[in-house]
């Protein structure tokens, strides 16, 4: 018994020995990656100079990256600058048959770098970039993953600014397409060949927040470009933002509807009230011209017309034309004030020659006169003669005028003519302001996708 009993206690410790040596192994199976790393990259084993040999190994075969990318934020869209600044999370993809190694059945997932030089990597540049960095804080955003099968991931946090040619006559009912593009520096198509990866190449970042815009669908696609040196594989990102069109509803289209509508009040006051109409339309005239240079100074200098240039236009037309109205009135009054002055004058001249007569009879009371006769004899040729002078000539009625019996329902006096303009035109320019809103915007609202 008491040898059994000591085989049992050396059982025991030895495997307690066992154990401990077990997990002593798995506390250093960080050690197991670091010679991985020493193996497969090590002095004179690997060269990152050399682009990996094409799919499976095959010599004349270019090598294949799977890219894709993960939208961050979208922090600005710039009309003006025309660009748009993005961040975004870059993947790239690709098999690297030199970088193989054993995976200790299954125990060692993947190898971790944080430095991009150690292994070869793809020579791609964004073509319509105009500023860009990586970030740095606290560590660099930046890792590559190998795995056991060779193939190597390439993940980095950027933020970019690129540039983005816009069509701005439909501003601002307009939709701009903004690209990303990626493509091959130096290597040909011959040699290096970028994909998108399969499934879903692109994600966006959930409830993405535009100020002025709204993100309304992307699409991926292939712009390879053919120079004088070669064919070079490229990859596109399309992004169409819708402008939000309530803010320019409120800031721009509203105060000019009421800037307009304000320049009508001179309508309805007295044409003798010169200094409150004139400051009225001189006010809103200036205070048009002023929105207008300020809505153009927010957008490039371009050659065609806009939509906002066809409303302001239209608008700062609409008061000009009041002003001009009260100019028309004016010179109205004065013309009617002109007219009456010149027929009291007539009225008083035939009033006096009047006076002059009955005065002149007064005075010649005891004079005889000669009394023709009232009864015309069939033969006197006298009597004919002055009754041909006599006739009266009876016109043929007219036709009534509609504008003319239209006008007369005005109330206003038939020689006032400056009245009538002002009554005129309280009913003119709304009707044609309506009308030219009932124009404007069944045109670029409705207008096709096409088109647009």
């Amino acid at each position: 018994m008491g040898t059994g009993h000591f085989f049992w206690v050396i059982f025991y410790f030895a495997s307690l020995c066992s154990a401990s040596l077990a997990n002593n192994a798995k506390i250093n199976f960080r050690e197991k990656e670091k010679k991985v790393l020493d193996q497969i990259l090590g002095a004179g084993k690997y060269d990152a100079r050399i682009r990996p040999s094409g799919l499976n190994g095959t010599e004349n075969l270019p090598t294949y990256v799977y890219v894709n990318m993960f939208l961050r934020s979208i922090s600005k869209i710039d009309d003006y600058k025309m660009e748009y600044s993005v961040q975004l999370t870059f993947r790239e993809q690709w098999t690297d048959e030199r970088l193989k190694f054993d995976d200790i059945q299954g125990r060692l997932k993947y190898l971790t770098l944080t430095e991009a030089n150690r292994v070869w990597m793809p020579d791609l540049f964004f073509s319509n970039e105009k500023e860009g960095h990586f970030h740095n804080i606290i560590m660099p955003n930046v890792y590559i993953r190998i795995f056991p099968n060779g193939s190597v991931l390439y993940s980095i946090r950027i933020s970019l600014t690129l540039a983005c040619p816009m069509n701005l006559k439909l501003y601002p009912l307009d939709r701009q397409i903004c690209s990303l593009r990626m493509a091959s520096y130096g290597w040909t198509t011959n040699d290096l060949v970028f994909l998108w990866k399969e499934g879903d190449p692109v994600q966006v970042v959930k409830n993405l927040h535009l100020p002025r815009f709204t993100l309304e669908k992307f699409l991926t696609d292939y712009c390879n470009s053919k120079t004088n040196t070669g064919e070079y594989s490229c990859l596109k990102v399309d992004l169409l933002f819708k402008r939000e069109f309530s803010y320019y509803l409120i800031q721009i289209y509203i105060p000019c509807c009421m800037l307009v509508i304000v320049s009508w009040v001179s309508f309805w006051l007295d044409q003798g009230a010169v200094p409150a109409r004139v400051s009225l339309g001189v006010t809103t005239l200036l205070t048009m011209a002023t929105q207008t240079s300020g809505i153009n100074a927010s957008l490039p200098p371009v050659s065609y017309t806009k939509a906002i240039d066809v409303w302001t236009g239209v608008c700062l037309t609409f008061v000009f034309g009041a002003l001009l109205e009260f100019a028309l009135v004016n010179y109205a009054s004065r013309s009617d004030m002109h007219k009456e002055n010149m027929k009291k004058k007539r009225r008083d001249l035939e009033q006096a020659s009047i006076d002059a007569a009955s005065d002149l009879l007064d005075t010649d009371s005891n004079a005889t006169f000669a009394m023709k006769p009232l009864v015309r004899h069939p033969g006197d040729p006298l009597a004919l003669e002055k009754l041909r002078q006599c006739e009266v000539h009876m016109q043929a009625p007219k036709r009534p005028n509609c504008c003319k019996t239209w006008l007369s329902k005005f109330p206003t006096r038939q020689c006032s003519r400056s009245k009538r303009i002002d009554v005129i035109s309280r009913i003119t320019f709304p009707l044609v302001f309506a009308l030219f809103n009932l124009v404007y915007w069944s045109t670029y609202l409705f207008r096709d996708e096409e088109d647009e």
